[in-house]
């Protein structure tokens, strides 16, 4: 049997709502503590998620998978750009900026929507895969910044490799750990700029998402 919401269809009350300043003021002044499983770095499907309030996603995660896909991406030889998109989710936003702040540092080529639009996860696919057809070397590879259909107190972190899909465990285990390793380091070895610096660099590139994939639905 179907059980229907009393809340369906209708405004949901103030005390049911995302406090969103809370939110984001709790991203960047939470610190995980390493040494609480529920704090540190946890790759589900091809990323992490966690709510700030929780201190499971907040800048110092951030900080240190941004560095372990910057170590990863030298190891494997993966040169070409990195493309980037994020969702609605509140921590989306504050995300992205750590993850521009630390991939500048490392003079990553990145790729962000043009008109700091949403970006759906498919175009972020789309755009990896269009950049790397007929290419061997300087590859492309990709962050989408999103928790799906997690609550809206969460946020999301996923790494896409070349092949443009979701990372597999073996990709992810080692960034994971590395991440934990910056977590329990106190972020030691990570490299960022400040984000106005950062984003003025030359490195970092408006892109158009949206265009190039909507054209390639017509038949």
């Amino acid at each position: 049997m179907t059980t229907v919401s009393p809340l369906a269809g209708k405004t949901l009350p103030a005390a049911d709502l995302a406090d969103i300043p809370a939110l984001i003021a709790a991203y960047y002044n939470r610190k995980p503590d390493p040494t609480v499983s529920t704090q540190r770095v946890s790759f589900g499907t091809s990323g992490h998620r966690g709510s700030s309030l929780h201190t499971s996603f907040n800048e110092n995660h951030i900080l240190a998978i941004s560095e372990a896909i910057c170590r990863y991406r030298n190891e494997k030889g993966i040169t070409g750009p990195l493309f980037i998109g994020i969702d609605s989710h509140a921590l989306s936003g504050p995300a992205q900026r750590s993850a521009i702040e630390v991939f500048a540092a490392h003079g990553v080529e990145v790729r962000i929507d043009c008109n700091d639009r949403f970006t759906p996860t498919p175009v972020v696919s789309h755009a990896i895969l269009t950049y790397n057809k007929g290419r061997s070397e300087g590859l492309a590879d990709g962050v989408v910044i999103t928790p799906s259909h997690n609550p809206p107190v969460d946020g999301g972190f996923k790494y896409n490799p070349p092949h443009g899909g979701p990372a597999d465990t073996d990709i992810t285990k080692v960034i994971q750990d590395q991440a934990n390793a910056f977590l329990s380091a106190g972020l030691k070895d990570v490299h960022r700029l400040p984000y106005e610096e950062a984003r003025k660099a030359d490195c970092v590139r408006g892109h158009d998402f949206i265009t190039p994939y909507v054209d390639d639905l017509a038949p």
